[in-house]
């Protein structure tokens, strides 16, 4: 990923961060017939002396699974991200040189692949998946609210994934190369938006110290 020193985000908090918010992973790997992408939630682990891995779980019938456990894979997570008009920047009144950009804050994580099949380690995935997306509902359910027997149905029909952490690069395009009085009014234009998305990027966008 072509990344400006300015933008680059070297703090592994950020990175987790945008991950835990932001956890479906577009996992791009080489096959027989060129790139594929596929689309996995996940959620991070920590493992001692390492980044750690990134699990979740993917169809039985999904190829991705069957990855050679040395073959490199890009997982890349696609956190905020707004149109930024020129109108709102005041230098725009000094000499009309500004542009329109986009703003964005991205994750690339590069791993290996390792297959979990195993049934109680399956459920483990699942049940995980299921308890961190769960937790902000009022009620939450659980796996065993779910009969027995049509569990494990379902689980025989899918195969837990660990992707292994070798290297991560985060980008926050969030308006560092302008003057604090530009990202000042970028924050105050995002705000007055008023769209969740727009909102997100408002709170990343800092004027200069």
């Amino acid at each position: 990923m072509y990344c400006p020193a300015h933008f680059q985000q070297d703090e592994p908090a950020q990175w987790l961060g945008l991950i835990e918010q932001f956890p479906l992973a577009t996992v791009i790997r080489h096959d027989a017939s060129g790139l594929v992408a596929d689309h996995v939630p996940v959620f991070h682990a920590p493992m001692a002396g390492t980044p750690g891995k990134l699990v979740g779980h993917v169809a039985r019938n999904n190829p991705l699974w069957r990855c050679p456990p040395e073959q490199e894979l890009l997982l890349v997570f696609q956190g905020p991200s707004a149109y930024i008009s020129p109108n709102w920047y005041a230098t725009k009144q000094e000499a009309g040189k500004v542009v329109p950009t986009w703003n964005y804050a991205v994750v690339h994580v590069h791993a290996t692949l390792k297959a979990l099949e195993s049934p109680p380690d399956v459920l483990a995935i699942v049940s995980t998946l299921t308890d961190l997306h769960e937790a902000s509902q009022p009620h939450p359910w659980k796996v065993a609210d779910a009969p027995s027997d049509y569990t494990e149905r379902l689980l025989a029909n899918i195969v837990g994934v660990e992707f292994l952490i070798t290297r991560v690069q985060g980008k926050w395009k969030v308006s560092q190369n302008q003057p604090a009085i530009n990202q000042q009014g970028v924050a105050q234009g995002l705000m007055g938006l008023g769209n969740e998305a727009a909102l997100q990027m408002a709170s990343l966008v800092k004027p200069a110290e």
